[in-house]
């Protein structure tokens, strides 16, 4: 007998050639954990090409998806936000569109949870994505560990499960900037990783531009920590310091060699050039904030569905 519900949530985007062999090793693989029962969700965030239409066929064919259609490209968190909201299961997983993410061995990560984990993490010996992607991972692991205190040890991707109470919990967050790694971080360090495989991408390549990574890591470090102000606060500290006790030095050094020449203009400027480009850099910061607070004033919404499909036998 099924006792668990387990939810799939896909994000997907230029998925229309990938997604049909993921569901179908989904199904694989819960065919043999006979202790769960499953439902996927399935989120188009706008994808240019015809993933929606084939959406629409699977869940035509398939009793347990659900699929959702976003009015815009609202990004891959938002997303996910949108699936999570959607889910019903005890127990939450979320993966790739694209196959990357094995979805055969999700009963690893299932394993961890039933051991009392509340957060079960995938964690790649290799990745095979392209150097700017592992670069892109490599960033956004030390910023989730400078800025939001991730342990070390722990390894984030887009391959995880969560429990109910956690997805709950995320849930209520209702900011126009989610970004799912803060939300979980804030919620539970009962976090584990497990090790799997990671493939290579057979059909296309990677949404993730360097104008949306760069949109991701500044989301990310802006969204749940207040350090980057800290910083440059203790920056504009540090150069004050600095600055006072050169300018006591040139005092100094003026009155005991009065017949000095007076030199270094291109030192004066480049210092001017530097400082004015770190007050426009925490100025700017200090706007990013105030524009996510004005923005969720504004009650800019994190996603919008545009359509809805079920199979037809779960309608109500």
């Amino acid at each position: 007998m099924r006792n668990k519900l387990v939810s799939f949530v896909i994000p997907c985007y230029r998925s229309e050639q990938t997604i049909e062999n993921v569901i179908n090793e989904i199904e694989g693989a819960m065919d043999m954990l006979v202790l769960y029962s499953y439902e996927i969700i399935l989120v188009n965030d706008s994808s240019p090409d015809n993933t929606w239409g084939k959406i629409c066929e699977l869940v035509k064919e398939h009793d347990e998806i659900r699929g959702f259609n976003l009015a815009k490209n609202f990004g891959q968190h938002a997303a996910i936000m949108a699936g999570l909201n959607a889910s019903k299961g005890d127990i939450v997983v979320c993966l790739d569109d694209d196959g990357q993410t094995p979805a055969d061995e999700v009963g690893k990560l299932l394993y961890q949870i039933e051991m009392g984990a509340d957060v079960v993490y995938a964690r790649y010996a290799q990745k095979k994505h392209n150097l700017f992607r592992n670069f892109g991972s490599a960033m956004n692991e030390w910023m989730a560990h400078v800025m939001l205190g991730k342990p070390k040890e722990l390894h984030v991707s887009s391959y995880f499960a969560v429990r109910r109470f956690v997805v709950d919990e995320m849930i209520k967050y209702k900011s126009s900037y989610p970004y799912v790694i803060g939300l979980v971080l804030r919620t539970t360090r009962n976090i584990v990783n497990v090790d799997v495989t990671h493939r290579a991408r057979e059909i296309g390549t990677s949404g993730y531009t360097f104008s949306k990574l760069m949109a991701l890591w500044i989301n990310g470090f802006t969204a749940f920590s207040i350090k980057p102000l800290r910083i440059g606060t203790l920056a504009g500290g540090v150069f004050a310091c600095v600055g006072f006790l050169y300018g006591i030095y040139t005092v100094i050094k003026k009155m005991m060699y009065p017949d000095l020449p007076t030199v270094g203009f291109s030192a004066l400027m480049s210092a001017i050039t530097f400082m004015g480009g770190m007050l426009m850099l925490m100025v700017g910061m200090a706007g990013e904030y105030i524009g996510r607070i004005y923005i969720s004033q504004n009650n800019n919404p994190q996603y919008v569905i545009r359509d809805e499909v079920k199979h037809e036998e779960s309608k109500e």
